[in-house]
């Protein structure tokens, strides 16, 4: 994956274009021939080498096939609960992904997301809220930068527009005996989101198109994370490092809490 590469893949300009070719292509393959070489690779690796998607670093982050994450669209059960996660940005995108959690199975299904960059927190602000405004929003550290203008905080912007923004920036959940509030490493988290979708416990519904291209190049260069073009996954991350503060709910069954712990939980005991 080179810059060349990932410009015409992810970025393509007026006047460009982009023809791939796939196995399917060669006349000369059969269909068992087909089955027989992709049983010689993982699954993660099945596209790469059936349609010739290029390799990003040192691996992909999720060494996962999408096929074993992705469902398609249903109407979440009310009584599920739910959590989103808002990655702050500006010449990048300022994103945001929702997940539903089926209390059942333990499985987290991301069913929702945004992406917009170069707005304001007004601009932002009103595209949460178009969503069920009652779902709690989990939000980084950065969030506690102040506006140079104003000196109110990121995380505070929002909560002037009605998002129902968490009480307190994201954490992992404490480790047995830690007696911190926990930390925001993000390996811990990267590793519940893998796990997660290794045992069919991590969904993404099919029409977020924009989610699957950013999983499809999140990778790693001599082991670190490459956090280029990372957004909608890294607000997905903090919704998953928050899920303990989901709500189940419908729209006129919670309000905003107005720059208040949720009732349910005080982040103070976490």
């Amino acid at each position: 994956m080179t810059p060349v590469v990932n410009q015409f893949m992810n970025d393509i300009k007026p006047g460009q274009c982009l023809i791939q070719a796939t196995w399917d292509d060669a006349p000369h393959l059969d269909e068992q021939t087909k089955e027989q070489l992709l049983a010689q690779y993982p699954p993660h690796e099945r596209k790469l080498r059936s349609q010739g998607i290029p390799v990003f670093g040192s691996g992909l982050v999720f060494p996962i096939s999408e096929d074993q994450i992705t469902v398609e669209p249903f109407e979440i059960p009310d009584h599920w609960k739910r959590i989103a996660g808002l990655d702050f940005g500006y010449d990048h995108p300022t994103a945001v992904a929702w997940i539903a959690i089926d209390p059942d199975s333990d499985t987290y299904y991301v069913y929702d997301t945004y992406a917009s960059r170069q707005e304001t927190a007004i601009m932002h602000s009103a595209a949460i809220n178009a969503r069920p405004a009652w779902i709690p929003v989990a939000w980084p550290k950065d969030g506690l930068q102040s506006d140079k203008g104003s000196g109110v905080s990121l995380a505070e912007q929002y909560r002037q527009q009605g998002v129902n923004m968490l009480h307190d920036w994201a954490r992992n959940p404490k480790a047995s005996g830690d007696t911190g509030k926990g930390n925001n490493f993000i390996e811990p988290s990267i590793m519940e989101m893998l796990q997660r979708m290794e045992t069919g416990r991590f969904k993404v519904f099919s029409h977020l198109t924009d989610w699957f291209l950013e999983f499809r190049s999140y990778h790693r260069k001599e082991g670190k994370i490459v956090p280029i073009k990372d957004d909608i996954l890294s607000a997905t991350r903090y919704a998953v490092m928050c899920a303990q503060f989901a709500v189940a709910g419908t729209s006129g069954g919670w309000q905003n809490y107005d720059n208040k712990p949720l009732p349910i939980k005080n982040w103070s005991n976490v």
